[in-house]
């Protein structure tokens, strides 16, 4: 889930960019802190404040929303997006199995929405590249402002918005569209992002995985080596399959302690 490198000249080896990963780790470090104040809310017994207040309901969405970017430029340095699509895709089961055991499922959360996206991008990529791409017609730009990335983003964050109302507005009257953002009464999943209007928040960041795979950013960006935050984006999936059964775990323990 955390693919990318860039060669240091032809025929070097290849090597990772630091600030993305560092990127990804922050993600990840402020969605386990995030989880752990849920497990404490509704197991522990703790203010529901603590979950659900208006800094954290909008910090929750741009964290994930970063993670979810990034699996987006990602998915320009993949060898193959089909195959870490389908790793991730089980790796969304097992959280699916686990929690539906813990009466807490997950139906169809960041994982979910991830693998759906690699595959999809894995089957459409490329010919959605040769449309934004175009063909030796990119700019010696730092940000890779072609005409046709503008309108790429624009079209991209307008989906976003428009996505996002529709499923809150809209109601189709169906059971079944529950994976691409529309629910229906006694629908449940304890972790949800929906194909729309995530998708297309990967999908920036596919448009912008092509310049930073190509180097023509600052090279500041390709150099800087934040401490610990890599370490952890390196690391994205295991940490994200492993904490909430070690959130689960500390919270039982808690409460034998507490009696």
């Amino acid at each position: 889930m955390s693919e990318q490198s860039i060669p240091e000249e032809t025929g070097a080896p290849r090597r990772r960019i630091e600030a993305i990963d560092a990127l990804r780790g922050f993600a990840v470090a402020l969605m386990v802190i995030h989880h752990a104040f849920y497990d404490a809310v509704e197991f522990l017994g703790a203010p529901g404040w603590l979950y659900s207040n208006p800094v954290f309901d909008v910090l929750h969405y741009i964290f994930a929303g970063l993670f979810i970017f990034l699996a987006g430029v990602s998915s320009r340095f993949s060898r193959s997006n089909f195959k870490r699509g389908m790793l991730t895709a089980l790796a969304a089961l097992a959280v699916s199995i686990a929690t539906t055991l813990i009466e807490s499922p997950v139906r169809f959360g960041v994982l979910h929405l991830l693998a759906s996206c690699m595959l999809l991008y894995a089957l459409f990529g490329k010919y959605l590249e040769r449309a934004v791409d175009g063909r030796g017609s990119l700019p010696e730009n730092p940000i890779g402002g072609s005409r046709r990335r503008i309108v790429f983003a624009v079209v991209c964050v307008a989906l976003i918005i428009l996505s996002a109302l529709a499923v809150k507005y809209i109601s189709p009257g169906v059971t079944w569209l529950w994976s691409l953002g529309w629910l229906y009464p006694g629908f449940f999943s304890s972790d949800y992002f929906p194909l729309f209007p995530w998708i297309f928040v990967f999908l920036l960041g596919t448009l912008a995985g092509e310049p930073i795979k190509a180097g023509r950013l600052p090279a500041r960006f390709y150099s800087i080596a934040p401490p610990f935050f890599p370490v952890l984006g390196r690391r994205a999936l295991i940490i994200y399959l492993l904490h909430q059964p070690v959130l689960y775990g500390l919270t039982l323990l808690t409460l034998r302690i507490r009696g």
